[in-house]
């Protein structure tokens, strides 16, 4: 029978819009992960497999070669003398400082144990918590081949700032060999190297929401989703790029991240010349309507791509189980695995697919006691050859006729949208793409480069993964900033004020309830440009655009309060702020679904009819303005709303979102975003 081994490496983009990384798993896993994995492979000379590095793992690596304190936040105070540290600096570095794994990596150096999560340190004792650090994160290569990095550990305290340079030399120079290396075990036919999407996106969301729904009937997705095929297609075409400027060839298989395919993604893979993807056994098992184990165990090929379905059982044993066991017992029971698929059928292929890099601090010795058993009892067994994924496409194949969407948890996209928190998130994705679309026809080609890239970066998975309460991390409000940054970086790069809501933590949740009252029932507003009493527009919905902005340091727009209502024949609104210089200049855009056609209005345009929908507007104290129901023949409408002074965008409301209006409302259920 067949094996074949695929490592996927991947850190989702750390770097501020300064370039800077904000987080250190990068280097970390560089020391330890990216080359013992196929170093530990390479010591067996039967032994092969697939090494899937994602490009932005690739473009971050880079910036390790030469001084990488200048690219990092954590390497920029590590580096530094703990006297010149402000307090919060410190407080971080030291959390950071205590997140290596304790059994397998804190206890081996006495000193670390003795320092470890104590709240009080000085100077001295932070220094030495900082080298032993990073020493704990050196990989068995490093740790039995680089005298330096020896005489550190044997030295274990009293280290020195000249220490903590010479540390940092030694391992930007490694990790600048890093990537020869594999290419190198390519060139000797002992891998295969392969890549993700370029942000690690799951692409069947981008193509089409209702993916998640296809696959889960119960998993709740935005309202306001878009399809974003020109982004999917940029994902693949920049992968395709970086791999091919650093391997010096072209990656014939992608792993989809997070194992994510549907008919359209895997059309779009074959449509740049991808040759191989791979995903999980339960979506074949969707696809064939059949739960049948033994039907995995061969490569298929749908619409002219090979497409392998990963052993689940097995991956997980690597994964999560076998840092329970003693390493001979590990590799005697996978093998045992092995032997019970061979006595089905001896032409077998198992796809063994998984994490390349965070599972092994979990490990005794970083893994290499394990994969030095499991290596060698592979290579003590006849009937198994590993293979690469390459080699898989000469395989035979069987045919497959339908291929259902999801992904390698359970099947489905729950894990990346259907909680609240990270369906919000993809709603101010969607939102900020919206008033993107909007504004890209007057932006200089420079900003819309920049742009893109900030959306590829927030389509990220990482961020949804993160979000919600099915997985934890001490670092989620880190993984929050990144995530709401690129969204903040669009606006001011179009030079709009960003919406509120990106401010505000999506981790934390929010109350509307402190900035938005809901309306109580019907107004019939004079439209005149001010409030005449205080009776007119009693009863409606009020939404503090002010209050949104109260806790943050950021330039606001010039409307301060939105008040709104409708009676039978028309829907109102008031905008209240600084209204001295708009009222003769400025223009009003509506944006109103399901017409997908902006309604542009001068401030003090009187009654007009623009796209034969019948607008009311008047600005003096502030601008009112009506909508003639009759002309919308519709029951719904979602609204957005655009100042601009005649020159650009001043301001984009709600700044939390749209409304969604239904046209015949009795208050018996609120309006609601």
């Amino acid at each position: 029978m067949n094996l074949s081994f695929l490592w996927h490496m991947h850190q989702p983009d750390y770097r501020n819009k300064e370039g800077i990384m904000q987080m250190p798993w990068v280097f970390l896993h560089a020391i330890k992960d990216y080359y013992d994995m196929p170093w530990m492979m390479a010591r067996h000379k039967s032994i092969k497999a697939t090494f899937n590095i994602t490009p932005t793992l690739i473009e971050q690596l880079k910036l390790y070669y030469h001084t990488p304190e200048q690219n990092d936040k954590f390497l920029s105070l590590w580096l530094r003398d703990p006297a010149l540290l402000e307090e919060d600096e410190r407080k971080w570095l030291i959390k950071i400082c205590n997140i290596s794994q304790f059994e397998t990596m804190v206890k081996q150096f006495d000193r670390y144990t003795q320092l470890f999560n104590q709240k009080h340190l000085n100077n001295n004792e932070l220094i030495d918590l900082e080298v032993l650090f990073i020493l704990s994160w050196c990989g068995v290569y490093l740790r039995t081949h680089n005298d330096f990095i020896q005489k550190l550990i044997q030295k274990q305290k009293d280290y020195t700032l000249d220490d903590k340079k010479m540390l940092l030399k030694e391992l930007s120079h490694f990790i600048s060999g890093i990537f020869d290396y594999y290419t190198q075990l390519h060139n000797d036919k002992r891998i295969t190297i392969a890549t993700t999407p370029f942000y690690h996106p799951i692409l069947p969301l981008l193509l089409d929401m209702k993916n998640a729904t296809k696959a889960n009937i119960n998993t709740k997705i935005p309202t306001n989703y878009i399809k974003m095929e020109d982004d999917a297609r940029l994902h693949i075409k920049r992968a395709k790029r970086v791999f091919e400027n650093t391997f010096g060839f072209e990656a014939n298989g992608f792993w989809p991240a997070e194992g994510a395919v549907d008919t359209a993604s895997v059309k779009l893979f074959h449509s740049f010349g991808v040759k191989w993807v791979a995903t999980d056994e339960a979506i074949l098992y969707k696809s064939l309507h059949v739960n049948n184990k033994n039907l995995i165990y061969v490569p298929y090929h749908y619409n002219d791509m090979i497409i392998a379905f990963r052993d689940h059982h097995l991956s997980d044993l690597i994964g999560f189980e076998y840092r329970y066991k003693k390493a001979d017992e590990a590799a005697k029971h996978f093998i045992s695995q092995l032997q019970n698929i061979q006595n089905i059928d001896q032409k077998s292929t198992a796809f063994v697919i998984l994490d390349g890099e965070n599972a092994w601090e979990f490990y005794k010795n970083n893994g290499f006691d394990f994969f030095e058993a499991l290596y060698t009892a592979l290579e003590q067994t006849s009937w198994c050859k590993s293979i690469t994924m390459d080699e898989v496409t000469s395989l035979p194949s069987r045919e497959l006729t339908n291929l259902e969407p999801g992904s390698w948890i359970n099947a489905t996209f729950d894990t990346w949208v259907g909680n609240a928190q990270k369906t919000r998130a993809w709603e101010l994705l969607f939102l900020t793409k919206k008033d993107y679309e909007h504004h890209k026809a007057s932006l200089n080609q420079a900003k819309k480069d920049t742009i893109t890239d900030h959306f590829l970066a927030a389509e990220c998975s990482d961020w949804f993964w993160w979000y919600g309460e099915d997985h934890y991390t001490d670092f989620g409000r880190e993984f929050d900033e990144l995530f709401r940054n690129h969204l903040i970086d669009i606006y001011d790069l179009m030079e709009i004020v960003p919406p509120a809501d990106l401010f505000i933590p999506i981790t934390k949740g929010k109350s509307f309830g402190d900035f938005w009252i809901k309306p109580q029932y019907n107004i019939t507003p004079t439209i005149d440009g001010k409030k005449d009493s205080f009776f007119e527009w009693l009863g409606c919905g009020v939404i503090d655009e002010n209050k949104l902005f109260s806790t943050m340091d950021r330039k606001r727009g010039p409307i301060k309060k939105i008040y709104y209502g409708q009676d039978d024949k028309n829907l109102y609104f008031l905008f209240e702020g600084e209204m001295q210089s708009l009222c003769t200049k400025a223009i009003l855009t509506i944006f109103m679904k399901p017409s997908n056609t902006p309604l542009k209005v001068a401030f003090n345009a009187g009654e007009v009819a623009v796209n034969n929908v019948k607008i009311n507007v008047i600005c003096k104290e502030s601008l009112e303005f009506s909508i003639a129901k009759e002309t919308l023949f519709t029951n719904e409408v979602s609204l957005r709303f655009e100042i601009d002074n005649g020159v650009k965008a001043l301001q984009i409301l709600p700044s939390f979102g749209e409304l969604q209006i239904n046209l015949h409302d009795d208050y018996s259920q609120n309006w609601f975003i």
